[in-house]
C-alpha cells in the first residue's frame, strides 16, 4: 500500500540524516519521499472525483 511504502521510506530518510549519511542519499530518498506523497495526494484527489453510485429501494 502506498501508506506503508511512504513510512518506510520516511523511516529510511530519518535514519540516514540521522546517521550523518552522505547529502546526495539523504537528498536522493527526500526527493522519493516527496514523489511518493504527491502520487498519495494524487489518489485522493482522483478518488474524490470518482461519482456515487446511491440505491434507492
Amino acid at each position: 500500500m502506498l501508506n506503508d511504502e511512504i513510512c518506510k521510506l520516511r523511516d529510511k530518510l530519518n535514519k540516514s540524516i540521522e546517521n550523518g549519511e552522505d547529502y546526495k542519499i539523504t537528498y536522493k530518498l527526500s526527493i522519493e519521499l516527496d514523489e511518493l506523497i504527491a502520487k498519495y495526494y494524487k489518489t485522493l484527489e482522483q478518488n474524490k472525483k470518482k461519482p456515487v453510485v446511491v440505491a434507492i429501494i
